[in-house]
């Protein structure tokens, strides 16, 4: 706040207690609901959202650790975020990685 400022325009989901809120805070002129508008604040929760949702799954917080702490490594390993590259270098990225992770299995 103090190195932007106050926010020009709000962006929110079309939700009824959002427009109350605002009213009832007085920003209801700095408030912009639209189709679009929202994709970015939502697109950038996607990923905890999945997360969250696996993590219902669990019943004890125990349980929950253990898998994320194996998961963390694994996907790190292999998530080669296939859109960066083209399909030869993809493929020869991720034979690297299955390789190392056979080696490192054996061990």
């Amino acid at each position: 706040m103090k190195r932007h400022g106050k926010a020009e325009v709000l962006v929110t989901d079309q939700l009824r207690s959002y427009g109350a809120a605002m009213k009832e805070i007085g920003n209801v002129g700095r408030q912009e609901t639209g189709r679009w508008l929202n994709n970015r604040g939502e697109n950038s929760h996607q990923s905890f959202r999945r997360r969250e949702r696996a993590m219902l799954r669990f019943r004890r917080m125990n349980t929950l650790q253990k898998f994320v702490a194996v998961h963390a490594s694994v996907h790190n390993h292999f998530n080669q975020e296939r859109h960066l590259y083209s399909r030869h270098n993809f493929k020869l990225n991720r034979a690297a990685a299955l390789s190392e992770w056979r080696q490192l299995c054996s061990a």
